[in-house]
């Protein structure tokens, strides 16, 4: 890995950190899905679009493991006689 990729990648790592704040993310979490997306990519010679392909698939990752799913859709009816 070349000096400019190591660069991108550290921006996609801030930007990540920043998108998800307010979930309250593990740094260690999205270092994980960052450099598992990365490893994917060892052993390609064309590394120009490398950072963006892990971007993508690592906000895919996160947005699968930090979704909110609401306990109750919506408010209970009241009942009717």
């Amino acid at each position: 890995m070349d000096i400019t990729e190591q660069h991108h990648l550290d921006a996609v790592r801030t930007q990540l950190i920043r998108r998800y704040q307010y979930l309250d993310p593990d740094p260690d979490q999205i270092e994980t899905v960052i450099d598992t997306a990365h490893h994917r990519f060892d052993g390609c010679q064309i590394r120009d679009f490398v950072p963006l392909l892990v971007e993508r698939a690592a906000t895919r990752a996160l947005d699968e493991s930090l979704t909110i799913t609401p306990t109750t859709a919506y408010p209970a009816a009241p009942e009717t006689r």
